[in-house]
């Protein structure tokens, strides 16, 4: 199995510490976001990381190396001057993911989810990890049906977590949906989402419920205050 990093946004909101840093290598708890999810990774058995980047980013490999320290290969998918979102980041990588399915975490979250409790294979194109509703996105984002699959609509809406395990076949026949994407650097520009809510109709998404800690380091302040706790928990 692989894993695919979003790493490629401008971190507009963390303005000014992503003028010269990439959000993913901002440091909490003594080292860079990133490196919380590769130590994970590597523990899971996971040998081949793809890191998308775009903002800054030469300083992927600059910070990082091949992966050697921890024991991968690291991959590095740049989607040019301009970030592609979430679906074109995706489907930008694929050709370095290969067939089968892979893990896929945002560089700019950190959580305590066991990746290793994750489905190596999702029952249908995707499985999402879900997380309540945090303060500062109270609308949530979709619904999880007591059989496990994932809507686009429900009464209680959780938050996506930016974690899960994807089939590449998510994106086949993606022009259906997103008919005129947008196009940067010569590629697709488009949203992830779109997609899934298209499959959840179909009933073709599965996700959990985690409980248990998760922050998007989507500010200065956010990203103080987990520095602080991870730092105190240590």
């Amino acid at each position: 199995m692989k894993a695919l990093i979003f790493a490629a946004g401008l971190g507009e909101r963390m303005r000014p510490l992503t003028d010269t840093t990439p959000k993913p290598l901002l440091r909490v708890g003594g080292k860079p976001l990133i490196e919380w999810h590769l130590e994970k990774l590597a523990a899971l058995g996971i040998r081949d990381v793809v890191v998308n980047t775009s903002w800054l980013a030469d300083q992927f490999p600059a910070a990082l190396g091949v992966g050697a320290r921890w024991n991968l290969r690291l991959h590095f998918a740049f989607e040019g001057d301009t970030p592609l979102e979430t679906g074109g980041g995706m489907l930008n990588a694929l050709p370095l993911l290969g067939d089968a399915p892979f893990l896929l975490v945002n560089g700019d979250v950190w959580t305590d989810v066991d990746f290793a409790t994750l489905p190596r294979a999702p029952r249908g194109l995707a499985h999402l990890v879900m997380v309540d509703r945090p303060p500062q996105a109270t609308h949530g984002d979709f619904a999880l049906d007591a059989d496990g699959c994932v809507r686009a609509d429900g009464d209680h809406k959780l938050t996506y977590a930016g974690v899960g395990v994807y089939r590449p076949q998510l994106l086949d026949g993606w022009r259906a949906t997103i008919a005129t994407p947008t196009l940067a650097n010569g590629k697709p520009k488009f949203p992830l989402a779109p997609l899934l809510r298209a499959h959840m109709a179909r009933g073709t998404i599965t996700g959990e419920h985690h409980r248990g800690r998760w922050t998007d380091v989507g500010t200065p302040e956010r990203l103080a205050r987990l520095d602080a706790e991870l730092r105190a928990g240590a």
